[in-house]
């Protein structure tokens, strides 16, 4: 049973520069690589997506080149920095245009997204991770991805400015090691459940 996670990297940072937001996703990331999943990344600060609430804005909107990958997954991990304790507006956006193609249907008429599970991850300077995760993990369950327990990891610095995940080896924070492995392995569980035994129709059809 071959399981597909897409991770969407909400940092502001473009192309190839370090991020930190990726670099606590690959430790979640490996671990189901390991495990046999096919794992894509896309950094969306690298496509022109545009605002607005739906799957395709047209005039160039890039962002059906994502959803034709969000539709392909099993599991979806949004992963974001934090800034003045929100959210990127990156995250906001990608929240946006999911949101927007929420109203299509599978072949049973239930949301697009059922039985898809999704998770979050969050990097940043003093607080504002469970604010994050909780306004992600929230919308993704409300378009009808599954969100199983313990799907949100995050690290954050101290109060003020100061060194960011990859700098303060935050990868050596025991609560954050453990959380990364919660979040790999209940996302992994509850997609191979899923597409053994996918939510049934009945009740769940978009009318």
């Amino acid at each position: 049973m071959t399981v597909k996670a897409l991770v969407l990297n909400c940092s502001l940072k473009k192309g190839d520069e370090e991020s930190n937001t990726e670099a606590l996703v690959k430790k979640a990331t490996g671990i189901m690589q390991r495990e046999g999943v096919f794992v894509e990344t896309v950094r969306v600060a690298d496509y022109k997506v545009a605002f607005g609430i739906s799957d395709d804005m047209g005039g160039g909107d890039e962002w059906p080149q994502i959803f034709e990958k969000v539709i392909e997954a099993d599991i979806l991990i949004i992963g974001t920095p934090l800034w003045i304790g929100e959210k990127s507006s990156i995250a906001a956006m990608v929240m946006e245009r999911l949101y927007g193609g929420s109203s299509l249907t599978n072949e049973k008429g239930q949301s697009i997204y059922y039985n898809k599970v999704g998770g979050v991850v969050v990097t940043g300077n003093e607080d504002g991770a469970k604010d994050a995760a909780k306004s992600i993990l929230y919308g993704l369950s409300h378009m009808g991805f599954t969100v199983p327990p313990n799907v949100d990891t995050y690290w954050v610095g101290e109060a003020g400015p100061g060194p960011s995940f990859i700098e303060a080896d935050g990868h050596k924070n025991e609560f954050t090691k453990q959380h990364v492995q919660m979040l790999a392995f209940n996302l992994m569980h509850f997609a191979r459940m899923l597409k053994g035994n996918p939510i049934p129709a009945q009740g769940t059809v978009i009318q």
